[in-house]
């Protein structure tokens, strides 16, 4: 069986509509011989990150930047899950050889998501990760076309992953 992991920062209603809708896509009856945890950003170990054989980050946008808990979660997981940088600061020959775990991403933002999801790509751009899937940005209100597109972005993580 494989493991998505659902790592999210859900402090509000609307974020966790959102996390609510993206378990519930992973967890389709489609979907079939995969396991899905959802955890909290702020429970999540480097060994979670490693075991998980596919990851789905859910992050609102702060101040033009990710979760100040979701930059935390990375900054005590990097090393240890094959985060590198090249001498220039890219992700240029990051670690963890050729294999490469595919994430999805969505933040919702009041007004602009641009800073949050630019800030995740680049430090997952130095991990042995590869984007699966279209970030998902929601602007505003979380309304029912916003979790049918969560519930569709965690089906297609977890399709992705079924043996």
């Amino acid at each position: 069986m494989t493991t998505l992991l659902i790592a999210h920062h859900s402090p509000t209603a609307h974020v966790a509509a959102l996390r609510d809708a993206l378990h519930a896509g992973a967890t389709d009856d489609a979907i079939e011989g995969v396991e899905v945890d959802v955890r909290s950003v702020a429970d999540v170990q480097a060994e979670h990150l490693i075991d998980a054989d596919g990851v789905l980050l859910l992050t609102p946008a702060n101040f033009g930047y990710m979760a100040g808990m979701v930059k935390d979660m990375f900054d005590r997981t990097f090393l240890d899950i094959g985060g590198a940088l090249s001498d220039d600061g890219s992700g240029e020959g990051s670690a963890g050889g050729g294999g490469k775990k595919p994430y999805g991403l969505c933040v919702h933002g009041r007004y602009d998501t641009t800073g949050a999801e630019q800030s995740v790509q680049t430090i997952v751009g130095a991990l042995p990760w590869t984007q699966a899937a279209e970030v998902l940005s929601v602007i505003g209100d979380v309304d029912d076309a916003a979790t049918e597109r969560a519930y569709e972005l965690g089906g297609t993580l977890a399709a992705l992953l079924m043996p």
